[in-house]
């Protein structure tokens, strides 16, 4: 069976896409991501490509593309498309596959789908990712409830900004919850910057033991 890991997050805009560029160029993976709403600009995807410097035959074609910068089921009302959640599938492949969702856990697919939902039907681990400032004890341990609630597998949190010792071991604490490791901020955000901080702070077998 392929390595298929799930990233989401406690919010949006938190780096989980730079997360996800580092963790599927270190699985040497395939980067997919379900839903891509906003098309102004780079998109997740492309960020990906960019940072992780994955092949474009490795990042894999969003299932729905929309062009309004909003929660996927208002920006797929507003641009006349409709998701069908079911339809959802990852696809397969022959390396590792890392599966980036859209903001929180909570964020709504369509009117009555939220990701979470997807993820449970899916049933792949997932990677929580949550930034270490202010507030996160808070977006983190409801997160974790969310996932546990739907009898979601969580591999682990990975943080992502500067390090907040007591906040990072009240969360493993109190969301008995394993701590892959912490992405710092980087000064200057490039490929070889990214892959260094990752191998830094992160051990990649941690990652596949979502296949055991």
């Amino acid at each position: 069976m392929t390595l298929r890991i799930v990233i989401t997050g406690t919010d949006t805009g938190i780096g989980k896409t730079v997360f996800a560029a580092a963790l599927t160029d270190a699985l040497a993976g395939c980067y997919w991501k379900p839903v891509q709403a906003g098309l102004d600009g780079e998109t997740d995807s492309e960020t990906v490509g960019r940072l992780g410097r994955i092949k474009a035959c490795r990042i894999l074609p969003e299932a729905y593309r929309l062009a309004t910068p909003a929660s996927p089921h208002l920006a797929a009302r507003l641009d006349g498309v409709t998701i069908l959640p079911e339809g959802l599938s990852p696809p397969e492949t022959d390396a590792p596959l890392v599966i980036e969702g859209a903001g929180g856990l909570l964020v709504p697919l369509t009117e009555r789908t939220v990701f979470a939902d997807v993820f449970q039907r899916w049933r792949i681990p997932v990677v929580l990712c949550a930034r270490t400032g202010l507030g996160t004890i808070n977006h983190t341990l409801l997160s974790l409830e969310a996932l546990r609630v739907r009898s979601i597998s969580v591999l682990g949190v990975a943080f992502i900004g500067d390090e907040q010792a007591d906040t990072q071991s009240t969360i493993a604490e109190l969301g008995r919850v394993r701590i892959l490791g912490r992405l710092p901020r980087l000064t200057r955000l490039t490929p070889d910057a990214l892959r260094r901080a990752f191998r830094e702070h992160f051990e990649v077998n941690h990652f596949r033991e979502a296949l055991a």
